[in-house]
């Protein structure tokens, strides 16, 4: 009779105890990091290697400026006979017999062709700045959305693994029951299949949280050994957060505040003037000169001065004035396209953060903490077989389903809020 028991336990027992060790193994010892979102946005504008390269953009672009404020170098010249055939001597440079010219020369550029190119410059500071900043924006979107994403499934995974330690309690029961052959094998298999389901979906949803970690992490460049733990400080229950701003301020706000509409709008005032410089590119630039000729010309010592100025007959910069014509008409276009897509996902977003808003709120409040009181009964129940075995599954995997729904429920309403932020570039919801 103990033979026929010997098998079944002994591999009950190697399975159970296979998948206690690689939760154990999952769970390891880890340096943890208790963060609230706060503290988190100041270590991401602190160590960002992203943002960090970005500001090197506008100190480049400020260098352009420097640049397109210095004037032209004068050109200077100097000529020395070879070979004076009365002296029969190379390189002549006595005092009767030598000669020697010199000449030095000055570009000046007319119809301010060099203040335009400075105001160039300037704009294209304008926007590595803007660029910067919409950087901070997507990546602070980013962070904030990883570190709810990180906080809800952590407390998904706290559902799992209390689930799990139950069901694994359970088994060990049944296993003695069945060892006295009180129960069927079947009933020990049936909870062995949902502990096994429960810890491969605990897995899956451990690989994506640590998915989610390895970004945070990078975010805000930390330990990557470190696991994080975030902290919220507010309570979003029962609260109707849209109703704080209309969906007009929320459209004004959007077309104040996105710095990546702001490059759009710069890029027409860069074209716009860069059609002013290529129309003064017509103006011919004036080049002065000095010139100094000690025997060679029909005087000895001359000194003359100079002036040069190409004439705008065949090329009068067409081409470019053309391209800078349809560069104006191009931007404006791509102005309008970028303001109609902010107004769609406005409007996209804030449907969804409504309705999801709603369905929250119609939630009783009471809700999670009644579940989680009937849970714990049912368990006491099955403990004094008022229940079946079906029935005290079922419940269970009820309980699972519902507290994981919760929770994604709040991690979309609350991500739905940062995506109106990122849409309108401000602070209005999860300050």
């Amino acid at each position: 009779m103990q033979l026929k028991f010997v098998r079944p336990i002994f591999l009950i027992n190697l399975c159970l105890f296979s998948s206690i060790g690689l939760l154990k193994a999952q769970d390891g010892v880890r340096d943890t990091l208790r963060i609230d979102i706060k503290q988190a946005e100041e270590l991401f504008i602190k160590n960002n290697l992203s943002l960090i390269a970005s500001k090197y953009n506008i100190d480049n672009a400020k260098a352009q400026v420097i640049t397109a404020r210095l004037f032209d170098n004068p050109q200077v010249g100097f000529e020395n006979v070879l070979y004076n055939p009365d002296t029969k001597k190379f390189l002549d440079m006595s005092k009767d017999g030598g000669q020697q010219a010199a000449n030095i020369s000055q570009l000046f550029q007319t119809a301010g062709k060099r203040n335009k190119n400075i105001q160039l410059a300037k704009i294209g500071v304008k926007q590595a700045e803007y660029q910067f900043f919409d950087m901070l924006r997507t990546l602070k979107y980013t962070l904030r959305t990883d570190f709810y994403k990180i906080y809800f499934q952590e407390q998904s995974a706290k559902v799992y693994a209390k689930e799990i330690n139950s069901l694994a309690k359970t088994l060990v029961g049944f296993q003695q029951q069945y060892a006295k052959d009180n129960i069927a094998l079947k009933e020990v298999l049936r909870i062995q299949s949902q502990l096994y389901t429960l810890q491969s979906e605990l897995n899956d949803l451990k690989d994506g949280i640590d998915d989610v970690q390895s970004e945070f992490k990078l975010l805000i460049r930390t330990d990557a050994r470190k696991y994080i733990i975030p902290t919220l400080d507010f309570n979003l229950d029962g609260k109707s957060v849209l109703q704080q701003v209309t969906y007009t301020n929320l459209l004004d706000s959007a077309y104040t505040n996105r710095y990546d509409l702001k490059v759009s709008q710069s890029a027409v005032d860069y074209s716009n003037l860069n059609l002013r410089l290529q129309k003064a590119m017509v103006v011919p630039d004036i080049t002065m000169s000095v010139t100094y000729d000690k025997q060679g010309s029909y005087i000895k010592k001359y000194t003359g001065l100079g002036i040069s100025i190409p004439i705008p007959l065949f090329n009068r910069n067409q081409g470019n004035i053309k391209q800078a014509k349809i560069a104006i008409d191009a931007n404006k276009l791509a102005v309008t396209q970028q303001q109609e897509q902010i107004q769609s996902d406005l409007d996209n977003s804030y449907q969804s953060a409504d309705r999801l808003e709603r369905l929250y709120n119609s939630f009783d409040p009471k809700f999670k903490t009644d579940f989680n009181h009937l849970i714990e009964e049912v368990y006491k129940n099955y403990q004094k077989h008022n229940i079946s075995l079906l029935e005290f599954l079922d419940f269970y995997d009820s309980y699972k389903t519902n507290t994981i729904q919760l929770n994604n429920l709040q991690l979309n309403r609350i991500s739905s809020l940062e995506q109106l932020n990122y849409i309108t570039g401000t602070h209005f919801f999860n300050k």
